[in-house]
């Protein structure tokens, strides 16, 4: 092995793994909203959500971009982990798409012939468009162009060792030990971070002659488990909800790759004779894509039946005391059809949201631990009990039942907003030691507020309302007079706009939850009903 060959196969692996991030980075700046609108809308069940994974995958050339992107729409609750599930199993069929790319090296592909005029046709759009969006689509052709020349040259290094120790000792180090060969593809991705570097070194390799097609497909098993590692890696300090999908990702190609193992030399059998019948079974790289892209289509096909089951144990999983806050635990899809037991479910689970509202509220006024994940527990469970109601059918139901889920409705509301409306009232306590004296008595009042009881709601709101007004004019003269700076003083002023809200909608829906009927009104200026 000389220095050049292995300047050589580094420098392709380079030029690889740079055109991968400018093809998904170039694509995500270029139809980053749609992709993202197209996951939100098309993944309604698992079935789809495996034909969106596959596509969004193969558009922008990374798993772990979409696998990353679904994450985060579990977190913003866009998606359930049934449907990011299916997401996840379907980027495993479109990352295949690399091997395919791989392959064409291998059937008389001439890659000057496209890859140049790639290259300088995606430059010129990146150096010259007027937008963004048609910059980013040069970013995404340029790379293009640049991840077949790094074929080129990964090909020219393997094929070169090749002859340097001749073919066949060349294959002798790993053949026949399938486990070995499964570790140097685990190996491999986990160090590039990037199945498909992974596999193009693998199927270049192949292609080469430097290793046979059973230790290379042994590899590109490895290589398959081995792209886990990166949402595992971006879990570890992540949500439940996040390591869930991460261990489902990880146990879905784990089961797929240990089946698979187990068949492969049939498995291999039936794509070699495939391969053949296509035209292609000269070509060790198009056999091995192949292999890959059947061996994930199995996977999916095994597993996707049992995505439901699957995803009921991971959510067994993990579990926070904020995911079990946010869980309702009265409201059941089979009391729809029966309006009054809908209502006396629903009316079991509202005091449960109003408890964890009233705790996050006290808490915003005088604790200072982070409220986020409590705050956006609060806010599932509300829009869970939201959800539930809207979707029970009115005209079927009678009329004192549907009013009082409309009572019910509102409260919920009510409720939601005082639970999005906390951490912002929360700054209030960190406002600069100037301010504090002049906003202790509207922290008092809304904390008094929020200990009284629902008769009393009323009263209570506009004791603190008072107190608002006289807090207000204060820290508008001091402004006046100079004696606070005016960009810390609006901060203060917005963020004690906030507590008056909360403090109405908290008033609100203790009145409505107490009378099962309308909610005190607001008094006061600024005054925001939510409807």
């Amino acid at each position: 092995m000389n220095f050049t060959t292995v300047a050589t196969a580094a420098g392709g692996l380079a030029l690889f793994l740079l055109a991968m991030l400018m093809m998904t980075e170039g694509l995500k700046a270029f139809g980053g909203g749609r992709l993202k609108r197209l996951m939100a809308r098309w993944t309604s069940t698992p079935a789809r959500g495996v034909a969106t994974g596959a596509l969004v995958t193969a558009l922008v050339q990374s798993s772990s971009a979409v696998t990353v992107a679904t994450i985060g729409f579990v977190n913003a609750g866009m998606l359930n982990l049934r449907q990011a599930l299916g997401v996840i199993f379907g980027t495993n069929v479109g990352t295949t798409m690399t091997g395919w790319l791989v392959s064409l090296v291998g059937v008389g592909f001439e890659i000057d012939a496209l890859a140049l005029p790639l290259l300088a046709l995606g430059v010129a759009l990146r150096l010259l468009a007027p937008g963004k969006r048609t910059q980013g689509l040069g970013e995404a052709i340029a790379g293009f162009g640049l991840f077949f020349l790094g074929i080129e040259l990964l090909t020219e290094a393997f094929a070169g060792l090749a002859v340097a120790y001749g073919t066949e000792g060349a294959r002798a180090g790993l053949a026949g030990h399938w486990l070995a060969a499964l570790a140097v593809g685990f190996i491999a991705t986990l160090l590039t971070q990037s199945s498909s570097a992974s596999i193009a070194l693998i199927l270049t390799a192949a292609a080469g002659g430097l290793v046979g097609l059973e230790t290379a497909a042994a590899a590109v098993i490895g290589a398959n488990v081995g792209t886990t590692s990166t949402a595992a890696l971006a879990t570890l300090r992540a949500t439940a909800a996040a390591r869930r999908l991460a261990l489902g990702h990880i146990g879905f190609n784990l089961v797929t790759g240990a089946v698979v193992l187990i068949l492969m030399t049939p498995m291999l059998w039936v794509v070699q004779q495939i391969a053949l019948a296509l035209g292609f079974g000269g070509n060790v790289a198009a056999t091995l894509a192949l292999f890959h892209t059947a061996f994930n289509v199995f996977g999916v096909l095994l597993l996707l039946p049992f995505t439901g089951r699957f995803a009921a144990l991971l959510e067994r999983r993990f579990r926070s005391r904020e995911d079990d806050l946010a869980q309702p635990q009265h409201l059941d899809a089979t009391l729809a059809t029966t309006p009054e037991l809908a209502l006396a479910a629903t009316r079991a689970e509202l005091p449960r949201l109003h408890a964890a509202a009233g705790s996050l509220a006290r808490a915003a006024l005088d604790a200072p631990r982070a409220l986020a994940a409590e705050s956006d527990a609060v806010q599932r469970l509300a829009a869970a009990i939201i959800e539930f109601v809207a979707g029970l059918r009115a005209e079927r139901m009678p009329r004192d039942v549907a009013d009082a889920l409309t009572h019910a409705l509102r409260s919920a509301r009510y409720l939601e907003e005082v639970a999005r409306l906390a951490p912002a009232v929360q700054r209030l306590t960190a406002a600069e030691a100037a301010l504090q004296p002049l906003l202790a008595p509207a922290q008092a009042a809304a904390a008094a507020a929020l200990q009284a009881p629902g008769v009393q709601a009323a009263a209570a709101l506009a004791a603190f309302e008072r107190d608002y007004q006289a807090v207000k004019a204060a820290v508008l003269a001091a402004m006046v007079a100079r004696a606070l700076e005016v960009e810390p003083a609006d901060a203060v002023l917005d963020d004690l706009s906030r507590l008056r809200r909360l403090v109405q909608q908290w008033c609100k829906a203790t009145a409505a939850l107490a009378s099962d009927g309308p909610s005190p009104s607001s008094a006061g200026e600024d005054s925001e009903e939510v409807e």
